[in-house]
């Protein structure tokens, strides 16, 4: 029986307590720690252990890395038990902290309470309004943050405005049960390549005076010339749906901020998908490229492509690239990208490749020399494999934020192709989530 042990570090000795009986595992929590892991490290959030987003950050980071390479070594002896030519060290990000270039904070009426707090015998303050993280597993439950040190400092200022303005003219936040309350969301996004912000809020619809007050401040606050947001800008969600879909007003700058990877711009819209980690996407995205050892002659297909993140830098590297993603507004801003970029060798297809039956688009288009792949992280559909045997293309490059749905997939093709090289890449420091780009041939 294996017993899990939150919190806990290779290397620890502790005296743990049982909390759940599962069928297979059982999960415990630290009573006490009894002789420390010289691995272990002081966290520098004082969130560490609530909030749930860095549940590795007492991990020294070297740690970290060396965990994730093997979760990824794991996942292809355990589960697929195929062999794999090598799998290399884990590439490290650039910076661990203030690497997230977005992040959405929620307001809510029923703020979390930490043991301190409850126990410390003080009146408790503010106990119906907070701005910051759901804690996990809770979705009526907000843990209100002051810092939070994976995003851009300024950022935090910003937090710590908007809450004291909401405070001081006593607006309600969100209620989840009963879907009443003004305030619901604060979308915060960065761009490295031009030091840009962009700022959106997501109330429900104005009712009162000291609502439309707070609206008033907040347009005219941010609006300033002097104000560092680049962008910002307000949406309505008066839906119990926790995502907003209404397309924000802007008023300043305009709806999107750019960024750069590897000497391609890409317009980011407010509620669009990009990686998260800028810090490191340029790394991320050249070892894919590498690794797909493209040449000028080179027919490729970019499978799950988004809005080209991938595509878009390899059609510099061969004669014709093809882009195929599910999602309309995807594909339109994949399409945009390109043209922004005068790039003419890039095509973009909207088709969904989880179908049970292979898209016939698919069918069509010119057999590729290469095809990357970057699905979700269910991995791609049984179908899909069945068809990429059938293609057999010289190479394909599986990049994966899930090891195991991608080692599944990689044993279904070991049918005729071999695992040549594995490298885990770091995107998330301080989390066990990790990226990994695998080269079949």
């Amino acid at each position: 029986m294996v017993y899990f042990v939150k919190n806990a570090v290779p290397g620890d000795i502790v005296k743990a307590k049982v909390k759940r009986k599962r069928k297979n595992h059982i999960e415990c929590e630290i009573e006490e720690l009894l002789i420390q892991s010289p691995h272990r490290v002081k966290p520098d959030c004082s969130y560490f252990g609530i909030c749930g987003g860095c549940s590795w950050q007492h991990l020294d980071y070297d740690e970290q890395l060396k965990w994730k390479k093997q979760h990824v070594a794991d996942a292809f002896t355990r589960l697929a038990k195929i062999d794999f030519g090598s799998i290399e060290d884990t590439l490290p990000s650039p910076k661990i902290f203030q690497y997230r270039n977005k992040m959405e904070f929620s307001f809510g009426n029923s703020r979390w309470l930490t043991k301190e707090e409850i126990s410390s015998g003080k009146e408790i303050k503010h106990k119906d309004f907070a701005l910051g993280l759901h804690i996990p597993g809770r979705f009526d439950k907000v843990l209100d943050i002051d810092v939070c040190h994976i995003q851009n400092d300024y950022c935090n200022t910003l937090l710590s405005r908007i809450r004291q303005k909401a405070l001081d003219l006593n607006i309600e936040a969100y209620d989840s049960r009963k879907n009443a309350g003004f305030l619901r969301n604060l979308i915060i996004r960065t761009s490295v390549a031009n030091n840009a912000i962009m700022a959106i809020l997501i109330t429900n619809i104005i009712v009162s005076e000291s609502e439309k007050a707070f609206i008033n401040w907040y347009d005219n606050e941010f609006g300033k010339e002097e104000s560092r947001l680049t962008v910002f800008g307000r949406a309505i969600n008066d839906t119990r749906s926790p995502v907003a879909t209404e397309k924000p007003v802007i008023l300043k700058g305009e709806d999107y901020i750019t960024e750069n990877i590897l000497g391609i711009d890409f317009k980011i819209s407010p509620y669009s998908f990009f990686q998260t980690n800028s810090k490191q996407l340029n790394n991320f995205i050249e070892e894919i490229i590498s690794r797909a050892n493209l040449n000028s002659e080179n027919i490729v297909w970019d499978l799950y492509c988004g809005t080209g993140s991938i595509t878009l830098p390899a059609s510099k590297k061969c004669r014709q690239i093809t882009g195929i993603e599910f999602f309309k507004s995807s594909v339109e801003d994949a399409i945009l990208n390109a043209e922004c970029n005068s790039i003419e060798n890039a095509k973009f297809i909207c088709a969904d490749l989880h179908d049970r039956q292979i898209p016939e688009v698919l069918k069509t288009l010119p057999k590729p020399d290469v095809i990357i792949i970057d699905p979700p992280r269910a991995g791609i559909h049984a179908n899909l494999a069945k068809h990429l045997l059938d293609i057999q293309a010289d190479r394909i490059v599986y990049v994966s934020c899930n090891p195991a749905t991608q080692a599944r997939d990689c044993g279904i093709l070991s049918e005729k192709y071999h695992v040549k090289s594995i490298k885990p890449v770091d995107m998330f420091p301080h989390t066990f989530h990790v990226e990994s780009i695998v080269v079949l041939e």
